[in-house]
């Protein structure tokens, strides 16, 4: 009788051990196939909320990768600062808010493939007779976000320093301010300023040319999960890309396409 009740603990504790593993193996493919990505969700048109659901060119562009691969996407949404910063601490698999190509931020990243081009922008209150030219801002204040490129680009544009710099945790803050001529003028790419305007007849007249034509990709981390990643968001990309998915979602939020 004892032989026969120790057996059957033994069975039961070995099923038990089995369960255990089936549901270990499960919680890991379930990790494995959710992609953490980081976004503003208050940058329009690349990642916005709209009836509390969180839209936009980055966003759905990610989305599409991710159904080609499989994956399920869980949206972090913070500040650009805070995105990189979790980032950095490997608490997001990628950033999916404009995030420009730049050769400092090449030394910390790898890059997928660009998907889309965006000048960086200067404008100007409509009403401003005093600036018409990128030369009119020596003495002035332009506002951009903390830890934009686009702060870099104002930097490389006007290297003697004659100009002051204004940053903001979030774009709404920098439009406001420029909005109600607090500042001189506001920096962005130009398509989203484009599509700002537009959406909120914003005041605003562009100075000027971009000051640069920056290219926009997905961030990984420099480790083996990151380089694969990385490979399989470019083969995702080139799919998009030929069967017009790419440019289709550009024209959506753009009005034309800025992926090529």
């Amino acid at each position: 009788m004892n032989k026969i009740i120790t057996l059957l603990s033994a069975a039961i504790l070995t099923g038990l051990a089995l369960v255990g593993c089936d549901n270990q193996s499960s919680n890991q493919a379930t990790e494995q196939n959710i992609l953490k990505v980081g976004s503003t969700g208050q940058s329009y048109p690349n990642g916005y909320k709209q009836n509390d659901k969180l839209v936009g060119f980055d966003v759905e562009i990610t989305e599409a990768i991710a159904k080609e691969l499989g994956y399920k996407v869980e949206w972090v949404i913070a500040e650009f600062g805070g995105l990189m910063g979790q980032f950095d601490s490997g608490r997001l698999d990628t950033i999916a808010n404009a995030v420009a190509i730049t050769p400092a931020r090449e030394t910390k990243y790898d890059f997928s493939n660009t998907y889309s081009f965006y000048g960086s922008q200067i404008v100007t209150h409509k009403d401003n007779e005093n600036i018409t030219q990128l030369s009119d801002f020596k003495g002035k204040t332009i506002a951009g976000v903390l830890g934009s490129n686009h702060i870099n680009n104002l930097k490389n544009a006007f290297p003697n320093n004659d100009i002051t710099i204004k940053t903001y945790e979030t774009r709404d803050g920098a439009m406001y301010d420029t909005e109600y001529q607090r500042v001189d003028g506001y920096i962005n790419s130009k398509p989203i300023l484009l599509a700002e305007i537009k959406r909120k007849s914003l005041p605003f007249k562009l100075v000027g040319d971009p000051i640069t034509i920056e290219q926009v990709a997905f961030p990984f981390s420099k480790d083996e999960k990151g380089q694969a990643l990385r490979e399989k968001f470019n083969q995702a990309l080139e799919k998009l890309r030929t069967n017009g998915t790419l440019k289709n979602i550009a024209i959506k939020y753009f009005g034309e396409d800025i992926t090529s």
